[in-house]
């Protein structure tokens, strides 16, 4: 059985919590207190800087907290598999922060960390509710992936599937600037109005 430690305990970690609980993980929740929520009474919780106890780590936080949690965690990951599930935009702009364009979180993420950590891009290109739901119009919510480690891959997809989702893999570590595209779109679109937050896009079978 997988373990997972989810760092963050806001809409989309506790939407990531509910999936890992439906596959029968083993699941720790990170939060500033270690304080139990009422929305995942089976989960063992932790607070910040406290041991994390899953093979899979989701950073379920903003990329702008990163650098907090690299100081409690980057040396002591090792052998993990590191799951970055951010986005960024700058709301002043619509635009993508200028230290970004041409990169990804993921891609700069796997750079902080030791080379025995693996990074994967997840969940970014979902919105919470159709993760929550697990379905996306009249399809299984689909979760895209991409990362070099294939073992974590595995991982991964053996809890999405079991959970009721459809995962794909889109590739190699390289492909979250596509995947960031995407989740960039998404929240461009959802933030103006043009579509509503409880949406986003989807494969057909």
């Amino acid at each position: 059985m997988t373990s997972i430690s989810i760092i963050g305990s806001g809409k989309m970690g506790s939407a990531i919590a509910n999936i890992a609980a439906l596959a029968g993980a083993d699941i720790q929740i990170v939060n500033r207190s270690a304080r139990p929520t009422k929305d995942h009474p089976e989960a063992r919780y932790a607070a910040l800087g406290d041991d994390l106890t899953g093979e899979l780590v989701v950073l379920a936080v903003p990329y702008g907290a990163y650098p907090n949690i690299l100081r409690h965690y980057r040396d002591r990951l090792g052998g993990k598999v590191v799951i970055d599930i951010a986005n960024t935009i700058d709301f002043t702009t619509y635009e993508q922060p200028e230290a970004l364009v041409g990169t990804s979180t993921a891609l700069e993420l796997a750079k902080q960390l030791p080379e025995d950590v693996a990074v994967l891009k997840a969940f970014n290109a979902n919105l919470a509710e159709t993760l929550i739901t697990r379905t996306n119009g009249t399809t299984a919510t689909t979760v895209l992936f991409a990362g070099d480690d294939a073992e974590g891959k595995i991982a991964l997809a053996e809890i999405l599937v079991a959970a009721g989702l459809r995962a794909v893999d889109v590739g190699p570590l390289q492909r979250s600037r596509q995947l960031e595209a995407i989740g960039f779109l998404q929240m461009v679109l959802a933030s103006s109005g043009k579509t509503r937050f409880e949406s986003g896009f989807t494969l057909l079978p």
